[in-house]
């Protein structure tokens, strides 16, 4: 029998961090807001010594992947990326179980959004790429750089996001609509 999403996201954190909070990551345990699960990512908010952080942890197969919106959490390697998996292992619950939506099953504004949450700009521009659009194509036809683009991307990754990736998630669906394969 398969393991559903949740089990497998639960075992893999148990693993990855399994022992102890750590001095610097035992003030957060338990104390983020707005957590929630998709699939087999967790993601939730903390306040911090600079404000507020976002932490996701991801598992892929046998990998773990974490990232911090703090200075030091990009690759994962901070202590809200432990503190934010004992949190889920004390209390999984608390993460609220996002709805996400197939492209085709998107018919109002608030199904649009469940489809862009589930979906990275990373794949959207591969699927372009699958078209025969470059990213430098994509880019310049919407009037940005392609640095610029590829700052959104990354920055999706380590959760920071800009204003505009919404907005940029639907450019690349309207591409995919109106452009056949080259």
């Amino acid at each position: 029998m398969a393991k559903s999403d949740f089990d497998v996201l639960k075992a893999a954190i148990e693993k990855h961090w399994s022992g102890p909070a750590g001095d610097k990551a035992k003030p957060y345990v338990g104390k983020f807001f707005g957590t929630t699960r998709l699939g087999t990512r967790i993601s939730g908010q903390v306040e911090g010594n600079h404000g507020t952080y976002t932490v996701t942890i991801r598992v892929d197969g046998d990998s773990v992947q974490s990232a911090c919106s703090c200075y030091i959490g990009k690759g994962g390697y901070c202590h809200h990326c432990h503190a934010l998996g004992l949190t889920f292992i004390q209390d999984p619950e608390r993460f609220v179980e996002l709805k996400t939506r197939p492209l085709e099953a998107v018919d109002t504004p608030d199904t649009m959004l469940e489809y862009l949450r589930g979906v990275t700009l990373d794949s959207l521009v591969d699927q372009l790429r699958a078209i025969g659009i470059t990213q430098k194509a994509f880019a310049a036809s919407i009037g940005m750089s392609t640095q610029h683009l590829s700052a959104v991307k990354a920055s999706e990754r380590r959760n920071r996001y800009f204003h505009e990736l919404g907005a940029i998630k639907v450019a690349c669906l309207w591409f995919l609509e109106h452009f056949e394969k080259t």
